[in-house]
């Protein structure tokens, strides 16, 4: 097994992982109801998608 022979140094190790940063997904507002969703996504508060309805919404229980 290969074994380093010498200490990596701390600027080398961060330069490596700077790439590990997350990002946030990127929002749009819904052409039906404006609500902010995910880009590519179905909404999830009307259920539409592209102009048609992709998620059956279910109506509340009262």
């Amino acid at each position: 097994m290969a074994v380093p022979k010498r200490k990596t140094p701390k600027s080398r190790q961060r330069s490596r992982r700077s790439h590990h940063a997350l990002s946030l997904p990127t929002l749009v507002a819904c052409s039906t109801c404006r609500s902010m969703r995910i880009n590519h996504h179905p909404c999830k508060v009307c259920g539409t998608y592209n102009g048609r309805q992709a998620l059956r919404q279910d109506e509340p229980a009262s």
